[in-house]
């Protein structure tokens, strides 16, 4: 089996950062696809607790995961359609739709490990197939259609058929108002704090000192590491467990950041000591300000995604236990109650995409001192590294983002 990663997968990833939202109102600012669709699993997470609460064994998260990265897909592939239309297209023509998106994804996907293309297959042909998650997925899409929307609305209450898109967003909600989440969300109150909140992560833009193309979001960043961290520990053939909460470790990753705005590694490394300072800030500022949103059964697993993220860990007897190895991830905590986190995993994919980020904008022709600085330290970390996790090659992903005129000096 190929021990790499599809480079071709990861660049359409990168594409939803470019699909613009609502560009045919007036914007005060950019809503792109990658930011939405990270909003939308945060949301989805947010509803998928809620509903754990009433019911444990209610949520198959691997459906719920997975469902948002096809969909994902699925609207990268169909672009910014206005949804009237696209709503009319896939209710006359779904099935060939479908169709036409699974045969123009089968070259990056078909190579995914574990059946990736055989499960979102069956996601979009199959109505039986993960129906709830599918139900929450599209409460969430809905919810935050709204909160964009709502800042939409604000700007141009008076333009023709606004109206008329406030009233189909709140009826889709109400459809899904017998969910606990959409409830709780709808009521304005603490948990509806927690999704604005993780919605301004969108406004903290990534190497904010410099230009770049296609600017990408905190949020977005998020939403790209944790796939990445999806695919990895596919290619790793680890367990269903160690998928799952590795992708919701990197998913919440950086969350902080949006009480402390992003501080740049090298920031961190240049004085012995302010990366210890910087972590106690930002749990400090967590209890302050965000976990008092969300429901205390919950504030010991957003604590444990968002503290020592780059390290693999797992929860035994209540607490976390740090600095262990991929191998005694596998042979000792490798099942659902350790919630066992490939941080090291994380820690790559986190680099991989900053990586990413700095080569896409390059190849467009927008360069800088600090992209091409992060290129060359980036990519002098990983060129000669042996593959991580068993079996992951990042050198190789590395060498294939890595642009010509690199290829020759480096």
């Amino acid at each position: 089996m190929n021990n790499s990663l599809n480079t071709d997968l990861l660049s359409l990833i990168y594409d939803a950062a470019s699909i613009r939202r609502w560009n045919d109102q007036i914007n005060p600012m950019d809503f792109t696809e990658l930011d939405k669709q990270a909003h939308k699993m945060i949301i989805a997470y947010v509803l998928a607790k809620f509903e754990e609460e009433l019911d444990p064994h209610k949520i198959n998260w691997t459906f719920l995961i997975e469902g948002g990265i096809f969909e994902m897909l699925h609207r990268i592939l169909l672009t910014d359609i206005k949804p009237p239309v696209f709503h009319k297209m896939m209710a006359e023509k779904g099935p060939e739709l479908n169709k036409w998106v699974l045969e123009r994804l089968y070259p990056e996907t078909s190579q995914v490990a574990g059946g990736f293309l055989e499960r979102m297959t069956r996601h979009f042909n199959d109505p039986g197939y993960a129906r709830f998650e599918k139900r929450l997925l599209k409460a969430a899409h809905f919810l935050a259609t709204q909160w964009e929307f709502n800042i939409l609305y604000k700007m141009c209450p008076f333009i023709n058929g606004i109206e008329q898109i406030r009233q189909e967003i709140e009826d889709q909600i109400e459809d899904h108002y017998d969910l606990l989440g959409v409830q709780k969300i709808s009521l304005k109150r603490k948990t509806a704090g927690f999704v604005d909140l993780c919605g301004q992560l969108r406004f903290q833009k990534r190497w904010s000192q410099s230009p770049r193309i296609p600017p990408t979001s905190v949020l977005g960043h998020m939403l790209v590491v944790a796939i990445l961290t999806y695919l990895s520990l596919k290619q790793a053939e680890v367990s269903e467990s160690r998928v799952i909460y590795g992708f919701l470790g990197a998913l919440f990753h950086d969350l902080p950041e949006v009480l402390t705005r992003d501080i740049t590694s090298p920031i961190k490394a240049a004085v012995s000591g302010l990366d210890d300072i910087i972590k106690e800030y930002e749990k400090k500022q967590m209890e302050d300000r965000l976990l008092p949103l969300i429901p205390n059964a919950w504030h010991a697993d957003i604590q444990y995604f968002t503290e020592d993220e780059f390290v693999n860990r797992a929860i035994v007897n209540g607490k976390p236990v740090t600095g262990l190895s991929f191998n005694e991830l596998t042979l000792k905590y490798d099942r659902r109650e350790y919630k066992p986190i490939d941080g090291e995993i994380v820690r790559c994919c986190d680099h991989l995409a900053a990586f990413i980020e700095a080569t896409l904008s390059i190849r467009h022709g927008i360069r800088s001192k600090y992209l091409t600085e992060g290129v060359e330290r980036l990519y002098n970390i990983y060129k000669t590294k042996d593959p991580i996790a068993g079996k992951v090659d990042f050198a190789s992903v590395f060498r294939e983002f890595l642009p010509e005129e690199y290829k020759y000096v480096m």
